[in-house]
């Protein structure tokens, strides 16, 4: 198992410029860590030379990067707006491989629960963006991780496959077993109104990257008001994020199942909202688990396509 940092606290920095994303990487890479998670904002179109210094900057620091995460929209009503969002998402396939090479991840995500979509036809239009873009994946060796999402936090509406009878409608029909999984979120889960650990023993076969995250609630808040709140950008200030291991998840049972499930892969902090010092803390916390779960295991040469093989291969659970 391998640790990452996903830069939660500075997004809007980092996306905004205020803070310089270079800046960021030596920073993370001072701390006992393996990789960064980069985020797609940070590479807008027409400005190949930014995909060219960040990779500069994670061979300076001497860190890997796993997976771009990424938030595409296949669940927009428009056409247009579908079609333009399947060739942008190729685009972050070829940065993908460019940062974090053979077998890195890019995080996909079905889109935004637009009002008014049946959800048959959105289930429909986002595995068919899925469908569409598998040959470019495979062509790249990069894995497609289907993360059990909330909500991104520039968007309006939260995931079109929050609930987990539609992920799962939409897992279970792609039949690609190399270049595509799951990318697991467990409060995702949480917020979802679903119980983390029995979705992730439904996926655990099919997972190829995990973020570790925890939330609390604010005073007087609820798992159902937040969920309520479905119309607003961003995320809902009664949702609080803090150091991985003190809120709502239960990560022995997530760690005992990844084990006994032979995951080894990379497990991505998303943390850091509340400073560094937390930050510190959750990746001391993901350490102690690396040596209490997987061995101390941290051998990077892994990648998620390989893992896929060895599953499907029958040699892994």
């Amino acid at each position: 198992m391998r640790v990452s940092l996903f830069p939660k606290g500075e997004l809007d920095d980092l996306v905004g410029g205020r803070t310089d994303v270079n800046a960021w990487i030596a920073q993370a890479a001072s701390l006992p860590i393996d990789g960064v998670e980069l985020y797609f904002r940070f590479f807008p179109a027409g400005d190949p030379a930014a995909v060219r210094r960040v990779g500069e900057a994670l061979a300076a620091a001497d860190i890997a990067m796993p997976m771009l995460c990424v938030s595409p929209d296949f669940a927009h009503p428009d056409p247009g707006v579908r079609r333009q969002q399947i060739d942008e998402y190729g685009r972050f396939i070829t940065i993908a491989r460019e940062l974090g090479g053979a077998g890195a991840s890019c995080r996909v995500l079905s889109g935004q629960r637009h009002p008014g979509v049946d959800p048959d036809q959105g289930v429909q239009w986002v595995v068919e963006a899925f469908e569409e873009l598998i040959p470019t994946a495979r062509e790249l060796d990069v894995v497609l991780a289907f993360e059990n999402h909330y909500k991104d936090g520039y968007w309006t509406y939260p995931e079109f496959a929050q609930r987990r009878q539609v992920y799962m409608r939409i897992l279970d029909a792609i039949d690609e077993r190399l270049h595509f999984g799951v990318q697991f979120d467990p409060s995702n889960a949480i917020m979802a109104g679903e119980d983390s650990v029995d979705l992730l023993r439904s996926v655990i076969n099919r997972v190829v990257t995990m973020q570790a995250s925890d939330r609390q609630l604010a005073p007087g808040a609820t798992l159902e008001s937040l969920r309520r709140a479905d119309g607003t950008v961003g995320y809902s200030p009664d949702l609080r994020h803090g150091v991985i291991g003190q809120g709502l998840n239960d990560y022995p049972a997530i760690f005992g199942l990844l084990r006994d499930g032979g995951y080894d892969g990379w497990i991505s902090i998303e943390d850091g909202v509340n400073g560094w010092d937390e930050m510190r803390a959750s990746v001391d916390f993901l350490n102690e688990a690396r040596e209490t779960y997987f061995g101390g295991s941290r051998d990077i040469r892994i990648t998620a396509v390989e893992r896929a093989r060895e599953r499907v291969r029958g040699k892994l659970a």
